[in-house]
């Protein structure tokens, strides 16, 4: 029998961010998983990546087609048991799927308190530590003093490094999955790549589009983008590869000719609709500043990473083409050098970074036996 998860709401009247900005009338959502302890120690928070939502295990209603994007290791009997652990899984601020009516978040399509109109850019630029900083509010909500883990994919793992070095006497023990937070110029130029269709399209505005069409044309082309950067060599040769599509012509340059452009096209479709175009570029821009430990004043990778003390399990995806293995085997190498705990995952398949979604699974047994040891 499958989870069921249940959306909740938190409010959060004022948000003071590292910018300095403040953010009134802050609301997210979050799941809950398994039952909070007399002792308030039980408890586990998840942290979801770029794309995603809170929705990271079960489903809302049993004939939902798919369950939460880590239901292989979040539920009863699984390796992070909601039968022993109380696990917290809470929307970001500048949630891509804002339009999705299982998602609750704070950013440029909401309505600013002054004016009742939507931010747009008016919006304050916010960090991974500012979605730390709603979460820490959140679980102090509970009663909850230290979280036995924290871990998430991708930019959740950024923000499970956050926790760690930013407040580390609440956090118990780590789990970063496919997430590097001593990234390279690389993958700032990458992130700057998703976001210029939206940039390009007429229908942006400069951002200021919610009285009018969005621009779909430009979203399109950047969740294309995104999922081509995410997945590896490996899945395009399974998902067309080089071949035509049915009816394609290769000489019709007004065409889409290849079946790996429709397989494309079919993966943004499943988004479009949920998702807005400003906010997947607060994302890009909160994942192109991230320092660990910024909020706790941190100005640079290595300094953030120094001030980690919690054991972790570094979970990664060799063939990773957003967060390279090299940095996260660098990251993993700066913590042991400064007398931290660690060990090491590593996810192999077809699907590069998204390994850490699609093959999490394979790392079952060492996240269950991470998590159930005594430090």
């Amino acid at each position: 029998m499958d989870l069921l998860a249940v959306k909740h709401r938190f409010d959060l009247g004022e948000l003071q961010c590292l910018s300095g900005a403040t953010i009134s009338n802050v609301a997210i959502g979050y799941e809950t998983y398994g039952e909070l302890n007399a002792a308030r120690d039980n408890a586990i928070l998840i942290a979801h990546f770029f794309s995603g939502s809170s929705h990271a295990a079960g489903k809302y209603a049993p004939d939902d087609p798919l369950p939460g994007y880590w239901d292989a290791i979040v539920g009863p009997g699984k390796a992070v048991d909601t039968n022993r652990y109380f696990v917290i899984s809470s929307d970001t601020l500048v949630n891509l799927n804002v339009h999705d009516k299982n998602v609750i978040t704070t950013g440029p399509a909401s309505l600013d308190p002054a004016t009742q109109k939507p931010y747009g850019l008016k919006f304050p630029a916010v960090a991974i530590a500012d979605f730390v900083r709603v979460q820490k509010a959140l679980i102090d909500s509970f009663g909850i003093k230290r979280l036995h883990a924290v871990m998430g994919p991708s930019m959740g793992g950024l923000q499970t490094f956050e926790w760690a070095a930013s407040y580390p006497e609440c956090v118990g023990r780590i789990i970063p999955v496919i997430a590097a937070p001593n990234f390279r110029g690389w993958l700032t130029g990458w992130l700057s790549m998703w976001t210029q269709p939206i940039k390009l399209d007429p229908a942006w505005k400069g951002g200021d589009y919610y009285d009018g069409p969005p621009p779909r044309a430009g979203l399109e082309a950047a969740l294309r983008l995104m999922t081509l950067h995410a997945l590896q060599s490996e899945w395009a040769d399974g998902a067309g590869g080089r071949a035509l599509a049915e009816g394609g012509d290769a000489g019709d340059l007004a065409t889409t000719p290849f079946a790996i452009e429709q397989t494309l096209a079919a993966a943004a479709a499943l988004r479009l609709d949920n998702a807005d175009a400003n906010s997947l570029l607060y994302l890009a821009r909160a994942n192109q500043t991230y320092i660990p430990g910024a909020g706790a004043g941190a100005t640079g990778a290595r300094e953030g990473l120094e001030r980690i003390k919690a054991p972790a399990l570094v979970i990664y995806a060799p063939q990773d083409q957003v967060f390279a293995a090299e940095w996260i085997e660098e990251a993993a190498g700066i913590l042991r050098d400064n007398g931290v705990l660690v060990e090491t995952a590593k996810l192999f398949g077809p699907y590069g970074h998204y390994n850490g979604i699609l093959k999490i699974a394979d790392a079952a047994p060492q996240i269950a036996e991470f998590l159930a040891r005594a430090f």
